[in-house]
């Protein structure tokens, strides 16, 4: 059992920056794979970022390219997503994930694990 909690959330200004971060615990030992989601009301879950075990391969959406970075520390089971330049379409809540396999994973039925989520809410 894997269990994932998202940290970091709020209001903040457009332009203005937020770190999420997402805490792993448990049988942690075979999800090599983990990434960020986002949920904008009324809308589907949506991939944002994913990385891979050791850190050294990433993928973006292109519409977070440039502005958010992703990031890991496997010793402390942690998980970030650095956000820069936000603006009002990245209201959301923010999920993070957790997935077997050796590869970064960028839709939601390859993830096995989630977080309860995390509201980023960008407004002035």
């Amino acid at each position: 059992q894997v269990h994932l909690v998202e940290s970091g959330g709020g209001l903040v200004q457009p332009g203005g920056s937020l770190r999420l971060s997402c805490e792993v615990s448990g049988r942690t030992f075979r999800l090599p794979a983990m990434g960020w989601f986002r949920q904008p009301p009324g809308n589907e879950r949506q991939f944002v970022a994913a990385i891979n075990w050791s850190g050294g391969s990433t993928v973006y959406a292109d519409s977070v390219k440039g502005r958010f970075t992703i990031s890991r520390d496997n010793a402390k089971n942690l998980m970030f997503l650095e956000m820069d330049n936000l603006n009002a379409e990245d209201t959301a809540v923010y999920y993070c994930a957790a997935g077997y396999s050796a590869v970064v994973l960028t839709t939601v039925a390859e993830y096995t694990s989630w977080g309860q989520g995390t509201q980023v809410t960008v407004s002035s």
